[in-house]
């Protein structure tokens, strides 16, 4: 029971100690009124029935990946052998010795027909057993390559027979150099492969005879390779190039417009690098004899006038139509041996003398284009060895097709010319890249300065998506 006591009447003013008596109690009152509020505040948030506390555990997959070979196989689950294929040896013999039982075989033996034929097995190759760890002594696998990229897969559990291809990465490189001796071993001694030679020459077919090279000559080119298990297989494709060649610079860039199906390649002006004809009917040889009007004939033991310039190469080397045309010649003389002649249109003409045989196919009358192999190289008729006489006719009369300028093919497409020119100032920066300290394996041949005095007078646009 509370009591209450009243309080005297108080008719004068209040003195200091009894207001701050009262102020001590006010705060002493707040102060507890925001504790209790706070208090039950807590007690509602942490145990009210209404609003209970919910937990989620989230599940988490450590999901490892699956290594594998370069043959697809799961290299966890397997023990690999390698085992030689000896002289004399057929892959019966080797299945039924490495634990195969003789249906098994024979059943894999006869489903390798129409997939690969197992008698065309190359001693001295080696075949990849997969052993399971569980059972290792039956092979799972058994695999045989038939070159770097192509293999055979026989599935002994499942007595299958199919075959498969590793998997093909590119790599972009740079090279450049100056050749000292020949292109090929300067391209060698850059670390290249050979194939790479062949793809230049094609690249400039048509401005650069790869026969007439000279010591001093430099190159510089961007290209990508197809590289298989570490391996070199070929060159993709050239995507810029620089030759400097006899005092003269020549350019190629390699293009492809969005709403074409195939790139070519252009020079600085837009210009096709392709011309009306090859500089060469064969991809690369030698030059034995030019175009004169008076040379000694190794056969006829005279002075005479040689028309033509002949190619040393191998017999049975492929000898390609300089340009398109018909077939007016087809056929065997004494003097000429096994010769075609092509009439390119009503101004020029192509010969090609002393073949070993004439292409199947290539008879007068027959339509041929740039590029297409009409015959082999030989010796016959008037020859002392193995070469091609390539001739050129200029309105019937005889000339020298190396010191005509042909005519190119289609430019780049005026809607593409905008596009084009970007990427050729990507690639002309890269082509002119000059030598500097911290680049000692740069291209260093001509000054930069001297490199921009051969730059188009079209502007050339930068774009700030270049890196």
């Amino acid at each position: 029971m509370l009591h209450y006591i009243a309080a005297p009447t108080v008719t004068s003013t209040p003195g200091p100690f009894y207001i701050m008596l009262i102020r001590s109690i006010a705060f002493l009152f707040s102060i507890s009124v925001i504790y209790l509020l706070s208090g039950c505040q807590l007690h509602d948030d942490s145990d009210s029935p209404t609003d209970p506390v919910e937990t989620t555990f989230q599940q988490v997959h450590i999901v490892s990946e699956v290594q594998t070979d370069v043959y697809g196989i799961q290299i966890a689950d397997y023990n690999k052998v390698r085992r030689p294929i000896r002289r004399n040896e057929n892959l019966a013999s080797i299945f039924t010795g490495l634990g195969i039982d003789p249906l098994t075989v024979n059943t894999l033996m006869n489903r390798s027909s129409g997939v690969f034929d197992v008698r065309r097995v190359i001693a001295g190759k080696a075949l990849t057993v997969y052993y399971p760890e569980s059972d290792p002594e039956t092979p799972h696998y058994i695999i045989y390559e038939q070159n770097l990229s192509e293999f055979v897969v026989f599935d002994i559990a499942e007595q299958t027979v199919y075959t498969d291809a590793k998997e093909v990465s590119r790599r972009m490189r740079t090279i450049g150099g100056v050749i000292e001796g020949s292109l090929y071993n300067t391209l060698i001694n850059q670390g290249a492969t050979p194939q790479l030679a062949n793809a230049l020459s094609e690249v400039f077919a048509w401005q650069i005879d790869f026969y007439r090279i000279q010591r001093g000559d430099s190159f510089r080119v961007m290209f990508e390779e197809n590289v298989i298990d570490g391996v070199v297989t070929s060159i993709h494709r050239i995507h810029g190039a620089y030759f400097r060649h006899a005092g003269r610079d020549y350019y190629a860039i390699y293009y492809q417009g969005e709403d074409e199906e195939f790139g070519n390649y252009y020079d600085l002006q837009g210009e096709s690098m392709r011309k009306a004809f090859l500089r060469a009917p064969l991809e690369y040889s030698r030059i034995s004899s030019r175009f004169t009007n008076r040379r000694f004939h190794p056969v006829l033991r005279r002075n005479m006038p040689h028309h033509g310039t002949d190619y040393a190469a191998p017999t049975g080397t492929p000898i390609r139509a300089t340009g398109d045309g018909v077939i007016t010649r087809a056929s065997f003389d004494n003097n000429n041996g096994n010769y075609v002649r092509i009439r390119h249109n009503g101004t020029y003409e192509s010969g090609y003398l002393h073949m070993s045989r004439i292409a199947s196919g290539i008879r007068p009358g027959t339509s041929v284009q740039q590029g297409q192999i009409i015959g082999y190289v030989g010796q016959t008729g008037l020859a002392t060895g193995p070469h091609l006489c390539y001739r050129f006719w200029v309105n019937g009369q005889p000339a020298d097709p190396h010191r005509i300028d042909f005519p190119s093919a289609d430019p780049i497409k005026v809607e593409n010319k905008a596009a084009f020119n970007i990427h050729r100032t990507h690639m002309f920066a890269v082509l002119s890249r000059p030598e500097t300290a911290d680049r000692p394996g740069a291209w260093s041949i001509v000054a930069l300065e001297d490199i921009t005095a051969h730059i188009p007078e079209t502007p050339l646009i930068f774009s700030s998506q270049l890196r």
